[in-house]
This record gives C-alpha cells, sequence and structure tokens, in this order.
C-alpha cells in the first residue's frame, strides 16, 4: 500500500495526566517536586490513533468523552495531531482519565475514571468502517462481543483488517469477553500477563498458539523488556525488542500495537512488523506520555536499518 492507510480506530479513549518521577507519595499535606506534568491523548484506541497518525496513517477514531475540560482538552489533542475526531461523540459522564504517578524506574500505579468510554458502544461510525483498510478495537471489553463481533465482521465484509488491544486484566475469567472475537480478528495484540492469564497457559508459545487455535488471525504478544511472541499460521517466533531506556512506559503497547498495525498494511511480515511496532514503542518510552517523540515511518524504518548493520 503505497498512500496513507485509512484506519478507523474504535474504543477507549483516555487523557492521562503523568507525573514524573514520584517515588514515593508525601504524607499529609506535604509536597514533592518533580520533574514534569504532562497531559496527552491515551487509551487503546486514543493513544494508538496517536501514533498511527504519527507515522502516516489517515486516522478516524470513534468513542465518547465527557461534555467537560478533560473532554475538550483530549478531543483538542487528537485533533491536532491531524486525526478525524468527528466521530468522537460527548457524553454526560466524565471523561475517561488517569493519572499516572511515574517512578523513576519508569514503572507506574494508576489511578483511573473508566467513564464515558463505558458508552463507546453507542458511536460506531458504519460508514467510516466501510470505507476503511484497517479497523482497530481498543479495549473491546467495554463494548461487549455481540458488539465487536458485529463491527469486526462488518469490517472485514468490507475488505479491512482488523486488530484488538485490550485495557482489562488478566483474570481467566475474561477470556470468556475475548475468545468469542478471536475468529473476527486478523491481529490479536494482548501483553504477556493478559494472554497468560486468559488462556491458563503454562507460557507464553502456549497462549500465543491457544489464541490462534481460537482463531485469531496473527497473535503477538509483548512482554515488557522481553522478547515478543508471535504466532502466525504455524509459524512461532521470538523478536527480541528494539532496546530502549524507559521513561514512562504507560505508552509503550498501544505504540506497538500502532507499528505492528502500520507495518502490516505496508506489506511487511509479522516479524517485521513486530521490530517495527518494537521500534515505535522504543521512541515512546523513552519520553513522558503517549505523544513523546518525533519521529515517522520513515525515521523508524532509518532506526531498524541502523540496528541491523
Amino acid at each position: 500500500m503505497t498512500a496513507a492507510p485509512r484506519i478507523v480506530t474504535l474504543g477507549a479513549h483516555v487523557l492521562d495526566t503523568i507525573v514524573q518521577p514520584v517515588d514515593e507519595i508525601p504524607p499529609g499535606q506535604g509536597s514533592l517536586l518533580v520533574d514534569e506534568i504532562v497531559m496527552s491523548a491515551a487509551g487503546p484506541a486514543g493513544g494508538t490513533a496517536l501514533v498511527l497518525a504519527k507515522l502516516g496513517a489517515r486516522v478516524i477514531t470513534s468513542g465518547a468523552v465527557g461534555d467537560d475540560v478533560a473532554g475538550r482538552v483530549l478531543r483538542g489533542l487528537l485533533r491536532d495531531a491531524g486525526i478525524d475526531v468527528t466521530h468522537l461523540r460527548t457524553d454526560d459522564l466524565p471523561t475517561s482519565a488517569s493519572v499516572l504517578p511515574i517512578r523513576s524506574d519508569g514503572s507506574r500505579p494508576a489511578l483511573h475514571v473508566v467513564g464515558a468510554n463505558a458508552l463507546a458502544a453507542d458511536v460506531v461510525p458504519w460508514d467510516e468502517l466501510t470505507a476503511a483498510d484497517h479497523v482497530h478495537v481498543g479495549a473491546p471489553e467495554l463494548l461487549g462481543p455481540e458488539n465487536v463481533i458485529e463491527i469486526l465482521d462488518h469490517a472485514r465484509a468490507n475488505g479491512a483488517t482488523t486488530s484488538l488491544d485490550f485495557l482489562i486484566g488478566g483474570e481467566q475469567a475474561f477470556y470468556a469477553l475475548i475468545e468469542p472475537l478471536l475468529p473476527y480478528t486478523d491481529y490479536v495484540l494482548p501483553n504477556a500477563e493478559q494472554a497468560l492469564g486468559w488462556t491458563g497457559a503454562a507460557d507464553l508459545h502456549a497462549a500465543a498458539r491457544a489464541m490462534a487455535e481460537a482463531g485469531a488471525g496473527v497473535v503477538a504478544i509483548t512482554n515488557g523488556g522481553d522478547d515478543i511472541v508471535v504466532v502466525d499460521g504455524a509459524e512461532l517466533h521470538e523478536i527480541p525488542i528494539v532496546p530502549a531506556e524507559p521513561v514512562d512506559t504507560s505508552g509503550g503497547g498501544d505504540a506497538f500495537s500502532a507499528g505492528f498495525v502500520f507495518a502490516k498494511l505496508r506489506g511487511q511480515t509479522s516479524v517485521e512488523a513486530a521490530r517495527f511496532g518494537s521500534a515505535v514503542a522504543a521512541q515512546v518510552v523513552a519520553g513522558v506520555g503517549t505523544d513523546h517523540g518525533t519521529y515517522d515511518a520513515a525515521s523508524i524504518d532509518a532506526v531498524l536499518g541502523q540496528a541491523a548493520r
């Protein structure tokens, strides 16, 4: 594909407020001086949309935000990145938002409000799905299996590929929400905790194969600083990540998903797509927020080219 791919991201949109570094919370009314407080569009739909736009995709995003300051800020951040927010509905619930106190090692807890994301099933832009090259559903667990199957089936019937990324943890009971979606999904992009917990598998190889056997086209499992595990048909690969010195890992998963999808739309193999996604994630986690970094697809290709020498 030579023209900019047309991608619809649908699902969870979050406004992250990231504070860095926070290694302990002062007791009582105490204060703490920090280096940065950053606001960023995030979430497995909003954050993925942001990174896809940086890579050069034409992105239409769909979901719900609140009629509040956070919603206006989130909508503005996405619009400023060149994303079509026509289908980002305003609702009476508060905007989904997180406060992320980032430790010096890049890890962080999260304080989160689900808010308007719980209503995202009401705002499916069917005409945009019909015209899309790819449809990415972020946090399908918030929409319900029947709604997501209808979305994915509609997209594929009109020639698009599909992908899923998730917010929920790795409790095995959640697999009942995820497994019915897999036969309709070209690229399933969980993290290690999710894949192991849902499937009950002993290791990531078995987890990836279980999800593939349940119908997923390609399964790519990220595992923090360890190798990415990819199952594509009968092939299983372990792909080393692109090294990074993480400052804030909160946007790494969404960045990987965006990079993987973008590379697949360029016709690259799943192994190449995993490397590309890892290189994109390395750019993002080196700073604060999902929107960190000045890069595009060409600069990521250059990074990978230098690493291969």
